[in-house]
């Protein structure tokens, strides 16, 4: 009798995993902020769309994040705050879009501070990874945004454009990070 013994299935580290995860979002921020942009001036079909499929990917992300954190025994409770955040936000922008550009300005801008908050937290519990300090600022910066975004709803002519840089930038901040992230 033959006994054939399979080789074990490759693992993929949470290193690895992670590292692919922020290049999808860095990718996702990039186009998202480029669609954005061009119909960011009213609430049309694709800017609603935008507005509401943003947070949506967030919280998808966030679920693949949870389960290589939790082989790592990484910082799975401030994931999970980001998923519920996210998830809130997905349903409240569907209510918003129908408001007006300041009321998703206000509810994005709360979204950042809190989302913000728990990246900057995330960021410092992973520090041993390497390549948080993207993460660590890009929180900070977050916070900062969500703030300025609440202010604008405030103004006359509010415009989606801003949210398309912060986007944007907030890739950047993720692709820094993969390309930061131990080997």
């Amino acid at each position: 009798m033959e006994t054939v013994v399979s080789a074990p299935a490759p693992t993929t580290s949470p290193v690895a995993s992670l590292r692919r995860l922020y290049l999808l979002r860095f990718a996702f921020a990039a186009v998202w902020a480029g669609l954005l942009f061009t119909s960011a001036d009213t609430l049309g079909p694709l800017s609603k769309t935008l507005l509401v499929l943003y947070p949506l990917f967030d919280v998808a992300c966030a679920i693949v994040d949870v389960r290589s954190a939790r082989a790592d025994r990484g910082p799975v409770l401030g994931l999970c705050a980001n998923i519920a955040l996210s998830v809130l936000t997905t349903a409240g922008l569907i209510a918003a879009v129908s408001s007006g550009i300041p009321a998703v300005l206000r509810l994005w801008g709360a979204w950042a501070i809190t989302a913000g908050l728990v990246q900057l937290a995330v960021g410092v519990l992973r520090r041993g990874m390497g390549g948080q300090w993207p993460m660590i600022a890009s929180g900070g910066i977050s916070a900062l945004a969500g703030a300025s975004f609440i202010a604008q709803a405030a103004k006359d002519n509010a415009s989606l454009t801003n949210l398309a840089g912060y986007a944007f930038l907030g890739g950047v901040f993720f692709l820094v990070s993969a390309l930061r992230l131990r080997r």
